[in-house]
């Protein structure tokens, strides 16, 4: 890869669009946004002014927002080779990023997936295989293991403060009313989309593999209790890991009235420390038995957030382009996004079974 700027193209429109628009824009010394592409034209109408606020919000001093915002092709169906593109980023439904990965390689393109990277275990497969077979690079969105949080608490599990690490515990207490799911006909369908796990709660499965090590058994029960949707809405997951660590899961989109907490608590024998807030994004318990200089660390680690993604798709975005550039190891490519997808592929199992199930149930070769 040369070192001239990553040409871009957006697939999808949606909520999560401006965290990637947004993430470009910071980035501009390194990429360029060249397409937006969306089935729906509404959406696709109103982009450019969705593109003009991101923009408003930077000052870029070297070149006029008009002139960006103009270059800048949309399409409302994927066509290859129309322009020059080195990165297509899908924000598309979950159930879609396979078949648009296979293109996107089968292109030559090097592909972005937000989370999570497929619905199915081996649509997950095929992605990192067809790229591999193109030589092309796979990133899956993992944003929260850039949380300044999440980092701080990963780097004292290296380190071994915890002792011997005895209970994991993540709660995903949000809020998804019905009108939510109605917004679209694939929210909230299995195929395409997912439910509160394989959809909300997938960063958070992330972690459990990102910070902990490896899962040895899972034991998931779902159920579909307030909303009018195909897939689950609150979740019961208890977990151990080949360390020995024992934890639990529980997912609802049904809190009252609103989001109310995203957190994991660490428990250890000579350690204790819950991330919490809305979005890991405050350290609500640090407590270790020896201090260590990190400790001053707490609370600068600790930020506000109005919404659950925080602010971990700028950083993501440089770890990316960079990788892309070659200048260092992508920090979640496709085989890192598998690992995520097989611990929410066996809750599914283990929910449909009634039963534990043990991993790995497949490598990633």
């Amino acid at each position: 890869m040369n070192k001239n700027k990553i040409n871009i193209a957006l697939i999808g429109c949606g909520r999560i669009s401006k965290n990637h628009i947004k993430s470009i824009f910071i980035h501009k010394n390194l990429a360029r946004l060249k397409a937006v592409c969306d089935c729906d034209n509404l959406r696709l109408k109103n982009v450019r002014e969705l593109i003009n606020d991101c923009a408003s919000e930077f000052d870029f001093n070297d070149f006029s927002y008009n002139e960006f915002n103009s270059d800048i092709k949309l399409f409302n169906a994927i066509r290859k080779k129309e322009i020059d593109i080195d990165l297509v980023v899908l924000a598309t439904p979950s159930g879609m990023h396979a078949e648009q990965v296979f293109l996107a390689a089968e292109a030559g393109v090097n592909v972005c997936t937000e989370k999570p990277m497929a619905t199915k275990w081996e649509d997950g497969l095929k992605m990192v295989s067809v790229c591999k077979k193109n030589n092309v690079q796979l990133f899956v969105v993992k944003q929260n293991r850039f949380n300044k949080t999440i980092e701080l608490v990963r780097k004292q599990l290296k380190q071994g403060r915890f002792g011997k690490l005895g209970m994991v515990s993540v709660n995903v207490f949000w809020q998804r009313p019905q009108s939510y799911y109605d917004q679209d006909d694939w929210r909230g369908t299995l195929d395409l989309d997912g439910g509160a796990l394989m959809n909300q709660a997938s960063h958070y499965v992330d972690l459990l593999e990102w910070m902990i090590g490896p899962v040895e058994s899972i034991n998931a029960s779902i159920a579909t209790i307030a909303r009018d949707i195909e897939a689950e809405d609150t979740a019961a997951i208890k977990l151990k890991w080949r360390n020995g660590t024992l934890g639990t899961m529980a997912v609802t989109m049904i809190a009252y009235p609103r989001n109310l907490e995203g957190s994991i608590t660490i428990l250890g024998d000579e350690g204790s420390v819950k991330i919490g807030g809305k979005a890991v994004n405050k350290i609500e318990i640090w407590e270790f038995k020896n201090s260590h200089p990190d400790d001053k660390l707490v609370e600068n680690a600790s930020y506000e957030t109005t919404n659950v993604y925080g602010f971990g798709h700028p950083l993501y975005y440089e770890n990316m382009l960079k990788a892309i550039r070659g200048d260092c190891q992508p920090i979640c490519n496709g085989e890192e996004g598998l690992k995520s997808l097989q611990l929410l592929i066996a809750a599914y199992k283990s929910a449909k079974l009634d039963q534990d199930i043990h991993l790995p149930f497949a490598n990633y070769s």
